[in-house]
């Protein structure tokens, strides 16, 4: 079974599973991710960090949201240590769900291209291809992804 929660992103839980996404970003991309998040980030108002955890209480899982417009929040530093299935979807629903009670319209994202899997798991959780945007304009690399909440 896995829980997902609002956490601190602080604590060593939560640091530990930044730096293993990190590694395997690197490992991916050549990137590690970190230019364009940092744990400050989450001190605005209107974002939450969530911490998946398996029946036994360890860490596997994480993301966030943050403010990019009134009505429009950006997913980010989704991760699963893939220990067991269903941990990417959990945090992603615990995420869509806290977005739209805080009164967000739309959640946008951007991954890599070359990262199959998280491509695969957006559009697979209905998340559709827009135009890159803010930091990810004009880089070939980067694919942004929108997915409109229903009202």
């Amino acid at each position: 079974m896995i829980t997902v929660e609002k956490s601190d992103p602080h604590s060593a839980d939560s640091c530990h599973l930044i730096e293993k996404l990190s590694a395997e970003l690197a490992s991916i991309t050549g990137d590690s991710g970190k230019s364009n998040f940092t744990i400050d980030s989450m001190d605005e108002g209107r974002s939450v960090w969530a911490v998946a955890r398996d029946s036994r209480g360890n860490a596997t899982g994480c993301g966030a949201i943050r403010p990019l417009t009134e009505n429009i929040a950006e997913l980010k530093r989704m991760y699963s240590d893939r220990s067991s299935s269903g941990i990417g979807h959990a945090v992603l629903t615990f995420l869509e769900t806290s977005v739209k009670s805080m009164g967000y319209k739309e959640i946008w994202l951007e991954t890599r291209l070359v990262n199959h899997k998280a491509v695969n798991f957006y559009q697979k959780n209905g998340y559709v291809q827009i135009k890159n945007y803010g930091p990810y304009v004009g880089r070939e690399e980067a694919v942004c992804f929108a997915k409109l909440l229903p009202g």
